[in-house]
């Protein structure tokens, strides 16, 4: 009886080794990905009334959670059961982020009017920036949504053919590392201005009032580089998965001598904005009609 336990308790600790190890492998293998999620989330999560900030994050990051309980079991039985419609889900998520990328770069590019219904004020009443903010959360979780399919796909992409028990492991552990780790570092920046704050109040010393100011004034700079770069991030996932899973756009690129960064990053922007131009013009249309 005992020596049967302890065999078990061996058997757990092998399991646990080889997880760790490819535990390793594929967070390595959406390192990427995951630095992209990071500038996307934290361009998305910010924008908020200071005081709403932690508990709008919060509301995000539960979505997040939510968001991988729904796509891991579907991810598992795909794996097992319709490999082939993996490759088809990436590109249909790739579609919507390049779709997304595209849409922020033609509003940088041509001159529009500013939706109002996205922008807070000072003097709005307060269920009328709960609305926007509202709005602002549902389309953080939903391109978190998409990112999540992104990186779990891709995670288990690196345990096929593992034991079943192996693969859910791996890929929930990089689930929850890719949750907790990208929401808790973009709690941190959306507070970087608060940490000044409290830097310059608690001591008169030059240096904490200079390490105060830098927190403060850096914030929104921070911010809007995170935008730019969440934009950018888009595209390039958004291209790096049209690159690697459609034929066409791989060959295409396989002969031009440029670094793949650039081959991924004009792939993804080519292709939303013939996104963005199809659904403009549905628009017009329906609105004719």
């Amino acid at each position: 009886m005992a020596s049967g336990f302890f065999a078990l308790l061996d058997d757990i600790a092998a399991l646990m080794d080889d997880v760790a190890v490819m535990g390793k492998v594929a967070t390595k293998k959406t390192a990427g990905i995951l630095g992209d999620d990071l500038a996307v989330n934290a361009e998305k999560a910010s924008g908020f009334v200071a005081s709403r900030e932690i508990p709008v994050l919060w509301v995000i990051t539960k979505g997040s959670f939510l968001n991988k309980l729904i796509i891991l079991p579907l991810a598992f039985l795909l794996s097992a059961f319709i490999p082939a419609a993996i490759p088809l889900i990436l590109i249909g998520g790739a579609i919507y982020l390049a779709y997304e990328g595209a849409e922020k770069v033609y509003e940088m590019i041509v001159p529009h009017q500013e939706n109002k219904s996205e922008t807070v004020s000072a003097k709005m009443t307060k269920e009328e920036v709960l609305a926007i903010e509202k709005t602002k959360v549902k389309s953080a979780i939903v391109t978190d949504f998409i990112l999540s399919l992104e990186i779990i796909i891709i995670a288990l992409g690196t345990v096929i053919g593992k034991p079943i028990m192996e693969q859910v492991l791996v890929v929930s552990f990089v689930a929850v590392v890719a949750t907790v780790g990208v929401y808790g570092i973009v709690a941190l920046i959306v507070r970087m201005d608060d940490a000044g704050f409290v830097l310059k109040g608690m001591s008169e010393k030059p240096l904490a009032q200079q390490l105060g100011n830098v927190l403060v004034k850096g914030l929104p700079i921070v911010i809007k580089s995170l935008g730019y770069i969440g934009t950018v991030a888009l595209l390039l996932v958004a291209g790096g998965i049209f690159v690697h899973y459609i034929d066409f756009i791989h060959h295409l690129t396989e002969g031009i001598g440029l670094p793949d960064i650039i081959k991924e990053f004009t792939a993804g922007l080519v292709i939303g904005l013939a996104s963005l131009m199809v659904l403009m013009l549905l628009k017009k249309l329906i609105g004719k009609g």
